[in-house]
């Protein structure tokens, strides 16, 4: 974690104060972001991705289209080996300076296996997913945005009897262009989950999601 930081401000720093020197670039041509940043893509744009961390590991699909944007994702959690496939559409409501905010929405299946070597609470099941959420991006400079991240995932159990699951994550990230059409993201979310396996068993806890993404625009 503190190679990571340390990585970070090598890269946040300089920028910042070349951005001071020549100002942000907003153009439909900016380079910059492919993992979550920019909140909406611009019309045309494509854009993909691929991600490691804690409790799970993705790669995703973003395309620019007109006034929205769509995204495509694939995650795997392994902590409690289940996957997912998702879609989700993102329309930016905001922009103001260097500020931008976009909500989301998307549906996704869930295919849980139920191991528990480690999460001893997990249970088995087929679920559907629903996942609001919302973004939001500050330009600090040419070359790299802040990001404010709220994802709120509702699982709702196909095969059990009143499965159910939701969390409530909120935290902050960080995406810096590379160059070569690259971007680098790091992000961390904090919040309460909770869940049940059957009617009268629910549980509540900590809630998590800690990854570093590579992403790059294909146009």
């Amino acid at each position: 974690m503190t190679r990571l930081v340390l990585l970070l401000t090598f890269l946040v720093v300089p920028a910042v104060s070349s951005a001071q020197d020549s100002g942000l670039a907003f153009s439909s041509e900016d380079p910059l972001g492919s993992v979550v940043a920019p909140v909406m893509l611009p019309a045309g744009a494509t854009a993909l991705y691929g991600y490691t961390g804690a409790p799970e590991v993705g790669v995703g699909f973003r395309q620019g289209i007109g006034g929205f944007e769509m995204e495509a994702r694939g995650r795997f959690d392994w902590f409690k080996l289940g996957a997912s496939l998702e879609v989700l559409g993102r329309k930016e409501v905001l922009r103001r300076g260097a500020l931008q905010l976009a909500p989301t929405l998307g549906v996704g299946l869930v295919l849980n296996s139920g191991a528990t070597y480690m999460d001893a609470d997990n249970f088995s099941g087929v679920l559907v997913r629903i996942l609001p959420g919302l973004v939001a991006s500050y330009r600090v400079a040419d070359t790299v945005a802040l990001l404010g991240l709220v994802d709120l995932p509702i699982d709702l159990g196909l095969t059990g009897d009143k499965q159910r699951r939701f969390q409530a994550l909120g935290g902050a990230g960080v995406e810096v262009y590379l160059g070569s059409g690259l971007s680098l993201l790091a992000a961390g979310q904090l919040g309460v989950e909770t869940f049940q396996e059957r009617a009268g068993a629910g549980h509540t806890r900590l809630g998590f999601n800690a990854r570093v993404g590579l992403g790059t625009r294909l146009f």
